[in-house]
């Protein structure tokens, strides 16, 4: 079982070695593949081999390479995640737009849960608001609730001057950690052979990731949890390493303990399973763990 995920933040070379992932400095570091969930690549000054890039794509291990600032630029996705892909994308492209609209209010309803959930966590007593959102939810989510609870949700963490689209530490934190999480779920999306292009709700056509968008969202406010807590000044390299852990945390999923990495694929298979046996109950959510 993978778990670990590898940052690269500084100049070096990375080659494939009888199973190994092989980075080399000053020292020389290796990890089995077999270990490895994500690789993040933050340095420009980093060069890999094209054996190494093929073996993790192989192994559908999530890499993400960031740009001269350090942020997540772009990410490597195979093109067959899975045998049968063929006759998964004709089932995706066949799921009937009442399924997926079932699917996406349970979805926005669960994001709002865990959005209350932790809005009670930290003693807000926006939280009764946000409860009140959720339960008026309707289909397909018409009236915009997620919409009204996420400018409530946002001013209760961050004060009442926050804007989701201002320049600060805090947006560029959230950002980071956000997509973090989308990348893991593009990886189990490809994993199971559907395409992250063809989604449930979200349907922008320069977003390649529409239904990776899509479920990530009751994800987002672990993310949002973190950040509430580092309240960062600035946005560096610790506060970085702070957000890529999310996916080593424990969260409580199908009676069980599981790392947030193993939610999102149980999870995802899930949502997949509910599409296609067009049953929205059968969606396994996690839980917070205290």
């Amino acid at each position: 079982m993978s778990w670990r995920t590898v940052v690269v933040s500084s100049s070096a070379k990375l080659d494939l070695q009888l199973g190994y992932l092989v980075v080399r400095k000053q020292d020389v570091v290796k990890i089995h593949l077999s270990e490895i969930y994500m690789v993040i690549i933050e340095s420009t000054a980093v060069s890999l081999t094209a054996a190494l890039l093929c073996e993790l794509m192989k192994r559908k291990i999530k890499v993400i390479f960031c740009d001269e600032k350090r942020n997540p630029c772009f990410e490597m996705i195979p093109y067959y995640g899975s045998h049968d892909s063929s006759s998964k994308i004709k089932k995706q492209i066949s799921w009937s737009d009442e399924i997926k609209q079932e699917v996406w209010t349970e979805i926005v309803k669960e994001k709002i849960f865990n959005q209350e959930m932790l809005l009670k966590r930290l003693g807000l007593k926006e939280y009764n608001l946000l409860k009140q959102y959720r339960e008026n939810v309707i289909s397909g989510d018409a009236t915009n609730r997620e919409g009204h609870a996420a400018k409530v949700y946002f001013n209760a963490l961050f004060g009442k001057q926050f804007t989701r689209d201002a320049e600060n530490s805090i947006n560029a934190a959230l950002n980071y950690g956000y997509s973090i999480i989308l990348s893991a779920f593009n990886r189990e999306i490809v994993a199971n052979g559907y395409l992250t292009q063809l989604a449930l709700f979200h349907d922008n056509i320069f977003n390649s990731f529409n239904l990776a968008s899509d479920m990530m969202e009751p994800f987002r406010p672990l993310v949002d949890d973190i950040v509430y807590h580092l309240n960062p000044q600035k946005f560096e390299h610790d506060e970085k390493i702070k957000l890529v852990s999310l996916i080593q945390d424990k969260v409580s999923i199908n009676g069980r303990s599981e790392t947030v990495g193993n939610a999102i694929k149980i999870y995802t298979k899930s949502v997949f399973d509910a599409l296609n046996d067009e049953n929205p109950l059968i969606i396994k959510w996690f839980r917070h763990e205290l």
